[in-house]
């Protein structure tokens, strides 16, 4: 595929490395020529010298035959300016990268569908929901992500004596906003389908809004569930995200940061977090911070020796489960040693996201879910799709497939089985493996 990347710097630079390791081709469109020529020493790309908000440099740079355009600046005015000229100019997918929470948020404002972007994509966010997928250990969080945070995901386990205990999922009456994704048996997980029944034990993965998800708890809880309490250390844009992931389901979240004005912008927020205000980086703070006894302890701040240095101590004082963020791609191999359970990298998690969109055809992105058995696409809706002949309930559609949510024009939902899908929507879908082929056909022009 041919791919332009508007900015050369680390981010920028990274991506371009994994695509050409992938044989695409590429060209990287940069201010700074010096920049540039570095990546010229090591990478078989194609260089620009340029503002990437001027037309005349896209144009240069072949964004008008592109296959897709990543606009990776360090600045979110200019990628979303960036991105939105080079899909105006002709390019078929457009991504922009952005560090301010609010460009995401489409509930005041849906700056993605205003600059006509397909795709916004955060780092630090990118990295929070990494690092709650670990967390909640089978969440299905690829859905959250792709739909923008329109919809919630929530993983129950079926108690004993609950009501969906041996009924088949088509009778359990769930409010029409609300699915079952995954099922878990302890052996394996899968996709879940109409005719399925549950087990006491089984993980139900829901999808829905949050309000829904609540009401239909009892069906399969009917005991109050203790909250697993997170202490996350540090308050930058990780452990923001992370904090706003978790806050307010099954979890009892504290973050601990040591600027004060941070603290201000966290507390008023996370209305449903604990904020401290206080260095994570010292024992006595840990300590006094009951580290300890914490289910799980996140070290989230700005210096990988930080990262480190916390997950020790927080193990030394008795923390059970320790995740870390850890930007060097050289430390990757010591964290583990030094018995720290999950260390996450921004970097592999954006590289995972871009792989996962060098796609032709209808899949903008895909993820791969439950350890390779299934996976998450997000696809375009064109006129010609067989999937827009007919409402959902009268498509036969693979068994182990579920349309797990709708994006149109300025909202995003959980269809029913009498929504029917129109060109132009963007739908998410969970798809096992085997069943790829045969699902395919139904998102393909005739």
């Amino acid at each position: 595929m041919n791919v332009v990347i508007l900015g050369a710097g680390t981010v920028g630079t990274s991506i371009a490395e994994l695509l050409c390791a992938n044989r695409h081709n590429v060209i990287l469109v940069d201010t700074s020529r010096a920049a540039l020529e570095l990546v010229e020493e090591h990478l078989d790309v194609q260089t620009v010298v340029g503002s990437a908000c001027d037309a005349t440099t896209l144009f240069q740079a072949g964004v008008q035959s592109a296959d897709l355009c990543l606009s990776v600046t360090t600045g979110d005015e200019i990628n979303l300016v960036c991105a939105s000229l080079s899909k105006s100019m002709g390019a078929t997918r457009s991504v922009a990268r952005i560090f301010n929470p609010t460009y995401r948020d489409a509930s005041t404002f849906d700056y993605q569908r205003h600059f006509g972007i397909d795709r916004l994509l955060s780092l630090e966010h990118l990295t929070a929901l990494e690092l709650a997928k670990a967390i909640r250990k089978r969440g299905l969080f690829a859905v959250e992500n792709f739909a923008r945070g329109g919809i919630e995901v929530q993983e129950l386990a079926v108690e004993s004596d609950a009501k969906a205990a041996g009924i088949p999922l088509k009778e359990l009456n769930l409010p029409p906003g609300v699915r079952v994704g995954l099922i878990s048996n302890g052996q394996k997980t899968f996709i879940a389908g109409a005719e399925d029944k549950l087990s006491v034990g089984d993980h139900v993965t829901l999808i829905g809004e949050r309000e829904e998800l609540e009401s239909v708890r009892k069906l399969f809880q009917h005991k109050t569930q203790s909250k697993l309490n997170v202490i996350i250390a540090g308050g930058g844009a990780v452990g923001f995200n992370l904090a706003r992931i978790l806050q307010g389901q099954r979890f009892s979240v504290s973050v601990l940061e040591a600027d004060e004005d941070r603290c201000q912008f966290l507390a008023e927020h996370l209305q449903e977090t604990t904020v401290l205000h206080d260095d994570a980086t010292r024992l006595s703070v840990l300590k006094e911070a009951r580290v300890g006894k914490a289910d799980v302890f996140v070290a989230a701040m700005g210096r990988d020796e930080d990262n480190i240095m916390c997950g020790i101590e927080a193990l030394e004082i008795g923390a059970p489960r320790i995740m870390s963020v850890i930007r060097r791609p050289d430390y990757a191999n010591v964290v583990q040693k030094l018995g720290i359970d999950k260390a996450v990298s921004p970097r592999e998690v954006m590289a995972q996201q871009v792989l996962g969109m060098v796609h032709a055809g209808p899949i903008l992105a895909k993820t791969e879910l439950a350890g390779g058995v299934a996976e998450a696409w997000e696809l375009d809706i064109t006129a010609k799709s067989a999937i827009t002949e007919a409402p959902l309930k009268d498509l036969e559609l693979p068994h182990q497939c579920l349309i797990a949510a709708i994006v149109r024009e300025d909202y995003v939902r959980v269809p029913g089985a009498n929504d029917q899908v129109r060109a132009g929507d963007t739908i998410v879908l969970l798809v096992q493996k085997e069943s790829v082929d045969e699902t395919l056909k139904f998102f393909l022009s005739a």
